[in-house]
């Protein structure tokens, strides 16, 4: 028995529209789509060692701080399975049996597929790099995975499609970012990894971000509340429970790194609110009912309130000390 039916109707509803992203929003599988291994050496070849002398080089340049934040990321990524794991709570997208025919489920599948070359990658050039303890980084992805996350969504496919829809715009503004940071340093391997690891992001968060768009047509009193209350309870971001086994509070230090350099900060939370507010025209849904049209006013005026919020705080961040991580074998950044 599902606990929000009228919800797996819309859901439902738009599986036709599911099934045409399948070719439009999702790459070729397979020999046709890009692969991690063709960004790093090949290890096969004849002259490996100097163009890995090279690649090594090119990472040199790189700043901990950036080391630091592209390892979060990175670790942020490997925990894959558990979002996999989330998309199969949604009502109304669950994939019963792990092969499921229906768009839904295809989707989750062929989404997770190309994710999970994105950990593989990052993964990939860290090791290359020896710049950094992979041990220290495994625990951590093993922690990560065996902790899990809580986003709050309780099963509710329109939260879950909120909560995709601003977490791929936040993962594509995090790769985006230290993108820029690598090329300015100097190392244009890790640049194009970044850049095309947001690529990816940003289809993906085009594809939610259409499915909740068309939610609220269907259904915008139910699409309004469930945006707000989780916008209310606030976005958990993926890694919250990261931990390396030594330092409890490493999610919240890697955060702080992360907005000291500008790659992810309370500023981009506040400002990608906005954008969705304005992306699905929250402000001029019609034919709302007192319950409808007050939330709906009030998700208008949340974004310029966390903007506020998120400027005094940023303030804060930047005054802060720096940390020992064990990633970087206990160096401060």
């Amino acid at each position: 028995m599902h606990v929000y039916p009228d919800k797996v109707e819309v859901i439902t509803s738009l599986e036709p529209m599911v099934e045409g992203m399948l070719t439009k929003l999702l790459l070729p599988t397979g020999e046709k789509a890009w692969q991690p291994q063709d960004f790093v050496p090949d290890l096969t070849k004849e002259g490996w060692e100097e163009e890995v002398k090279e690649f090594r080089e090119k990472a040199a340049t790189l700043p901990d701080e950036t080391l630091v934040v592209l390892v979060g990321d990175m670790v942020t990524e490997e925990a894959l399975p558990t979002y996999q794991t989330l998309l199969n709570t949604f009502e109304g997208v669950d994939d019963p049996t792990g092969t499921s025919p229906s768009a839904w489920c295809k989707w989750t599948r062929g989404w997770t597929s190309e994710e999970n070359r994105h950990g593989d990658l990052l993964n990939r050039y860290l090791y290359l790099t020896g710049r950094v303890d992979m041990r220290s980084i495994e625990c951590t992805i093993q922690h990560l995975i065996s902790s899990g996350f809580n986003p709050k969504i309780k099963k509710d496919p329109y939260k879950g499609f909120v909560y995709t829809s601003f977490q791929e715009r936040a993962t594509k503004i995090s790769h985006q970012n230290v993108a820029r940071l690598a090329n300015n340093a100097g190392d244009g391997n890790l640049g194009l990894i970044c850049s095309k690891i947001a690529g990816d992001e940003s289809r993906h968060e085009k594809a939610y971000q259409a499915i909740f768009k068309e939610i609220l047509n269907r259904d915008p009193e139910g699409g309004l509340k469930s945006f707000y209350e989780l916008m209310t309870d606030q976005i958990t971001m993926p890694a919250v429970m990261m931990t390396d086994g030594h330092d409890p509070d490493l999610f919240e230090h890697f955060s702080i790194t992360a907005q000291k350099l500008g790659v992810y900060t309370a500023v981009d939370y506040a400002n990608i609110l906005d954008h969705l507010v304005e992306i699905w025209d929250i402000e001029h849904i019609g034919g709302l009912s007192g319950e409808g049209a007050r939330y709906q006013e009030k998700l208008c005026k949340l974004g310029p309130r966390y903007l506020k919020l998120a400027e005094m705080s940023l303030d804060r961040v930047k005054k802060m000390p720096k940390t020992p991580y064990s990633w970087i074998h206990g160096r401060m950044a």
